[in-house]
């Protein structure tokens, strides 16, 4: 059975239609199992149809103006927000994230639209004087077909925001939407059919195998770009390289510290260390702070107001707009989210609040943990080391500076940092100090758009939210003129 939001096809070509194979996907609401949806399992042959159309669109859409291009993702963007009201519900059914929180994402994928569509005379050369008898230019052209990946937390955001970059660049795009969280990317289809030439933009589903695979394969995309965890990024470089020498980008996972200082306060920190963790997610964000490392001189009182803060957390129906926090988005994620639980008890971590389902009759089915704290945590802990993608704070005690570094650096990853302090130089010694691409000074969890994003180490590849981005999806091409 389809479910109350029945069937959602793939978008190919400016038409929406049915998978090669017959197979479906079916989607499940975390907060109860239901399944309230299908999507075609994408194969190949529909991947290599997506890639035909993509190119046959995207040979006009690269001789259109930057002034075209700009008019018509502002377009799009006014589409976004005009179906927000359709789009947040059935976005908070499918991931289990709160509807009050949802709103932000579409008017962020807009704004981020918004942006892109002017940076277009940004795509410049440069003119080198090499030589006294020649001209010597480049110009930025776009790759032809490029793909964006897209992860399960926030599926509509990552989707839509991101094709600006691309489209403004003169590319068309393939999506392929998250396999547990995959309704909204429908509605983006029906968007793009209303405002887009057909072709450039189409809309697969599928899991990573075979659809996943089959774009990161396709001989004729020579750019992807992709969301979600490390052991995926690595799956996606190892199978692009068997084919050919792709540009790849990689937004990937985080074990991201914030770092209080003693001269931090207490009732301050701890409501960012709160906010940070974004349990209206249920946590699943790779950039909230999941590791609090407190100095000890303030470990007791902040510890016990972030206890109390994450305590009070209302949990409950997506839907609802009380709700504070929704389930985890899947039953294979919870059962690795609760995998951490036992470990932390197994590695002798002390749980002070959450750790267990929430009691009553609306939380006998569905994948619900409580937020969930832990105290008197060290680096040896699997908690502490790896990211978790659950609503799971992990807090640690520091007594000096170099311990601290040593602490928030001991992890294979480097998205996210932030550090509390009043005292610059404190400040900017962590900053320089900290192995991360992002790096918070008293605040968290937040983006400033068209500075970069994006990780060191094994939290990816690339940089987005910014010029870099855009240029990303075009080639460097040099021109020598002689007379």
């Amino acid at each position: 059975m389809s479910g109350k939001f029945g069937d959602r096809l793939m978008y190919i070509g400016g038409q929406f239609v049915p998978g090669s194979s017959g197979q479906w996907i079916e989607s499940v609401n975390p907060g109860t199992e239901e399944v309230h949806g299908r999507v075609p399992v994408g194969t190949v042959e529909d991947v290599h149809k997506a890639v035909l159309a993509a190119e046959a669109a995207q040979v006009a859409w690269a001789e259109t103006t930057i002034w075209e291009r700009r008019d018509l993702l502002r377009k799009v963007a006014a589409a976004m927000l005009a179906r927000s009201a359709e789009i947040v519900p059935l976005e908070a059914a499918d991931t289990g994230n709160t509807i009050g929180s949802l709103g932000r994402d579409v008017a962020v994928a807009a704004n981020y639209l918004d942006l892109f569509s002017g940076y277009g005379t940004e795509m410049k050369g440069d003119s080198v004087p090499a030589s006294k008898d020649g001209i010597h230019f480049s110009i930025r052209e776009p790759y032809g077909v490029v793909a964006r990946i897209v992860p399960f937390n926030h599926p509509f955001l990552f989707a839509a925001a991101h094709l600006a970059a691309p489209l403004m660049a003169g590319n068309a795009v393939i999506i392929k939407t998250p396999e547990t969280s995959p309704l909204t990317g429908t509605l983006l289809g029906e968007i793009c059919r209303d405002v887009l030439p057909p072709g450039l933009v189409n809309i697969v589903h599928g899991p990573g195998l075979p659809t996943g695979d089959a774009l990161v394969r396709h001989p004729r995309i020579w750019r992807i770009g992709f969301t979600g965890s490390v052991q995926t990024g690595l799956a996606i470089q190892r199978s692009a390289a068997e084919v050919a020498v792709k540009h790849i980008s990689l937004e990937l996972g985080g074990k991201n510290p914030m770092i209080v200082c003693p001269d931090a306060d207490p009732a301050t920190v701890a409501g960012a260390a709160v906010a940070g963790m974004n349990f209206a997610w249920a946590g699943q964000s790779c950039g909230s702070n999941s590791r609090l490392l407190i100095h000890e001189s303030l470990y007791d009182e902040v510890l016990e107001r972030v206890v109390a803060q994450v305590a009070a957390i209302r949990v409950g129906d997506a839907l609802d707009p009380a709700s504070q926090m929704g389930p985890v988005n899947s039953a294979a994620h919870y059962q690795r989210v609760l995998s951490f639980v036992e470990s932390a008890r197994q590695d002798g971590a002390k749980l002070l609040t959450g750790g267990q389902r929430p009691a009553g009759e609306a939380f006998r089915r569905g994948y619900w943990l409580r937020p969930t704290v832990y105290g008197d945590v060290t680096m040896s802990m699997r908690v502490a080391r790896e990211e978790i993608f659950g609503p799971i704070l992990s807090i640690l005690k520091w007594r000096t500076r170099e311990e601290a570094i040593v602490m928030a650096n001991a992890t294979e990853y480097g998205l996210a940092s932030g550090v509390w302090t009043n005292d610059l130089k404190v400040a900017m010694t962590f900053a320089r100090a900290l192995q991360s691409g992002f790096v918070w000074i008293n605040t968290t969890a937040r983006h400033f758009v068209g500075t970069p994003f994006g990780g060191w180490k094994n939290s990816g590849l690339g940089r987005e939210e910014c010029l870099e981005e855009l240029l990303s999806y075009t080639h460097n091409k040099a021109i020598h003129v002689f007379t």
